[in-house]
């Protein structure tokens, strides 16, 4: 049994030990094809701009949301600012479309969303009192709610910035409840949700959304 045992325990190795062979092999192959194209590799960069620093130098997890929060925030505005103000109240009605909301709700509920998760994470009340991920009845004009949409990246970037290694897995809150860290990932993946919904709806009034036009 134990001669048994001993067989087994040298496959593994064995095959483990391919394994991680090949895998080097492939990154080497990898690394060399990136330099060999002129391209620095990712995890050179850093102590090829900074000399003595070391490849694997770590950055805030504050600073890798807040880089999320902007490439959403540069997603979402020019799409709401693509949408012509007349056409805020609009909502499909051919189809499955029964009761959903308009462009204007679509960016408004996002944009409450991001303000209670963001409060959330802070450890506060959401700051215009929104609830049920509704905004307040005065923002209503299109000037009004691109106005509430910035506002509410620009608070998220202020929850991420009280996020640190040490407490982005802290878990706080009641109603919601959940992780620092885990607030400000909700909102961006729930704000990518309705960029895609806004997508269509702009598509539907012949209008093509700012990042397709790159």
């Amino acid at each position: 049994m134990r001669r048994m045992h001993f067989i087994v325990a040298l496959v593994c190795l064995l095959v483990c030990g391919g394994i991680a062979r090949a895998q080097s092999a492939k990154n080497s192959a990898r690394l060399n094809n990136l330099r060999m194209n002129g391209i620095i590799p990712p995890e050179s960069r850093s102590s090829v701009a900074g000399g003595t620093q070391a490849a694997t130098e770590k950055r805030p997890i504050g600073d890798e949301l807040d880089s999320w929060i902007s490439r959403t925030a540069e997603l979402l505005v020019p799409a709401a600012t693509a949408m012509p103000e007349e056409k805020y109240s609009f909502a499909p009605s051919a189809g499955e479309f029964n009761g959903v909301r308009t462009f204007a709700e679509q960016v408004k509920h996002l944009s409450a969303t991001n303000y209670i998760l963001a409060a959330a994470a802070l450890g506060e009340k959401p700051p215009h009192g929104e609830a049920h991920e509704t905004a307040p009845d005065s923002v209503r004009t299109k000037a009004e709610i691109m106005d509430y949409l910035r506002g509410s990246f620009t608070y998220l970037r202020r929850a991420a910035a009280s996020i640190t290694a040490e407490n982005s897995a802290e878990v706080i809150g009641s109603k919601p409840r959940g992780t620092r860290a885990g607030f400000i990932i909700d909102a961006l993946l729930h704000s990518q949700n309705h960029y895609g919904q806004m997508v269509e709806y702009l598509r539907m009034n012949g209008i093509v959304p700012p990042e397709s036009r790159k």
